[in-house]
């Protein structure tokens, strides 16, 4: 069985488990149309790097040619290329803050893609890895690594040392020296500013404006020269370098908060949109629900993320945040979703998986999802994508409260009901351990609605009213002032079934005592 099989296998079992959905993917720039590549990038021809040494130090003699033997140029970075053989070693090199890409920088690339396999890579392998790194840096021991070039480039700080030498002009001869003069912004500027813009993406149902995609990576690069900013709130990002090339620009769906949204080619837990080349001053970029599909999904949901991120805490109260490593996966071919938490330590480890799925399960741990979100009917539709992320987000926060005790057993009874009953994820309420469900079910449906109605309050905000676990109970609590941060203490890892939810509530919060009895009473 291939890999992606396997995956959409777990998307059938695993992946429908909490969504009670059934199966169905001035200087500053002008704001652009960018059109979005997907698939395998195709590379051509090897380009001339003008920022190695012996290119800096000819353009510098070039120039300046009284210095040449006065000014030596010694390396400022490296140009190096990884080799992880495990999804360990690769997490090992994102959390050195390294800016990670799939394939080679010095290369001229004819089709532009969100992806590269290295073809002398076998497949289902993770493929090279290149970054620019300092010239100084400590490579991590047990992962191979081949240093391709060593580099001059002048924005890193030890190169302005030389005094009156214009590197910015130094670096310009350096394209033309290397047959790279079409690359270079034209015409110069004399007080060139570092790239910036802003990423924004529409909300119909609750603004007329655009809002910004929040906490996004923004990395742009000429050659082995990167740079990279998150947006902020609104969307605004500004780069710390300056470019004399045309620069590629990329969004990398890892946000400032933590979490990764999506995968490249599988083994790679953070999704990138490559946008192509931009001018030296920047790239705006506005998304809604026309554009590209994977990009507006992906938008949306790191939107999600960070909303839920931001409400999670208010004053004193704080929800437990989702892990800050969270790994999020879109499937454009389902609608259902999960929060299974399998890069957190859950459910892997427990026979039934194992039973279920035999030999691959030792696939599956190489890929580890935490949350994974069907986008099949809902990839245009900001409100629907955005609502359903906050539903797994917070089964995420149930998660780091209750423990993976709680989950294994939530998701057990999850897959068994969805093999024994014909595709009917969340049982009849009758099963054994269906009270990890319906505690479960009931908190994250609330929590859906709950910001629903913040975001949405025209909307029909009652999800899951219809299931036997009656998340209306809390909905009525909160109603009643007894908020969500109130009733997420009560979350524990021995809250196994409703009457236990009542219970621990009355014992939290005797204050509230007639509220919480006529809530469960009613809905009895």
């Amino acid at each position: 069985m291939k890999r992606f099989d396997l995956l959409s296998l777990l998307a059938l079992t695993l992946v429908c488990a909490c969504n009670g959905n059934r199966f169905g993917e001035d200087g500053n720039p002008e704001e652009s149309d960018v059109p979005v590549e997907h698939g395998m990038i195709v590379l051509g021809d090897k380009l001339e790097d003008p920022y190695t040494v012996e290119n800096m130090s000819a353009a510098l003699a070039s120039l300046y040619p009284t210095k040449a033997d006065r000014v030596v140029l010694d390396p400022t970075d490296l140009y190096v290329r990884f080799l992880p053989s495990s999804d360990a070693q690769m997490e090992r090199l994102m959390s050195m803050n390294l800016q990670l890409v799939d394939h080679p920088v010095d290369f001229q690339i004819v089709k532009e893609g969100d992806w590269y396999h290295d073809p002398e890579i076998e497949e289902g392998r993770i493929t090279w890895q290149y970054a620019v790194v300092p010239a100084d840096f400590v490579f991590p021991e047990g992962i191979d690594y081949e240093v391709l070039d060593e580099c001059f480039i002048a924005d890193s700080g030890t190169a302005a040392k030389s005094g009156d030498i214009d590197w910015e002009a130094v670096e310009r001869e350096s394209f033309r020296l290397t047959g790279n003069l079409g690359m270079l912004s034209d015409p110069v500027k004399s007080d060139p500013v570092p790239p910036c813009g802003r990423i924004t993406v529409s909300d119909p149902e609750s603004s007329s404006e655009p809002i910004g995609v929040k906490g996004v990576m923004v990395s742009c690069n000429t050659f082995v020269k990167f740079s990279r900013a998150y947006t902020d709130e609104e969307g605004y990002y500004q780069m710390s370098k300056t470019f004399s090339g045309t620069p590629r620009y990329r969004l990398v769906f890892k946000n400032q908060k933590g979490f990764c949204i999506g995968f490249n080619l599988l083994l790679v837990p953070a999704s990138v949109s490559t946008l192509g080349k931009g001018t030296e001053a920047g790239l705006s970029l506005h998304v809604d629900g026309s554009s590209d599909r994977k990009l507006f999904a992906r938008s949306v949901v790191n939107n999600a993320c960070w909303d839920y991120c931001e409400s999670c805490v208010s004053g004193e109260r704080s929800i437990s945040m989702p892990p800050a490593d969270l790994r999020i996966w879109l499937f454009g071919s389902l609608d259902c979703s999960s929060a299974p938490m399998l890069h957190h330590g859950a459910f892997v480890e427990e026979g039934v998986i194992k039973d279920f799925l035999g030999e691959y399960v030792s696939l599956l741990e190489l890929f580890l999802p935490d949350v994974t979100l069907g986008i099949k009917n809902s990839a245009s539709s900001y409100s629907s994508l955005y609502l359903s992320t906050i539903h797994e987000l917070a089964h995420a926060s149930h998660f780091m409260k209750a423990g993976r005790g709680f989950w294994n057993r939530y998701i057990s009874y999850v897959l068994n009901s969805f093999v024994s009953s014909g595709f009917e994820v969340y049982g009849s309420g009758s099963e054994a351990d269906h009270g990890y469900c319906e505690v479960g079910e009931m908190w994250a449906y609330y929590i859906q609605s709950s910001m629903c109605r913040s975001n949405y309050p025209s909307r029909d905000c009652n999800f899951g009213t219809g299931y036997w676990f009656s998340p209306q109970i809390l909905l009525y609590l909160e109603d009643r002032g007894l908020n969500k941060f109130k009733i997420f203490e009560a979350l524990r890892d021995d809250v196994t079934d409703r009457d236990l939810l009542q219970e621990r509530l009355l014992m939290l919060w005797p204050e509230s005592k007639n509220a919480i009895n006529q809530a469960f009473g009613r809905y009895n």
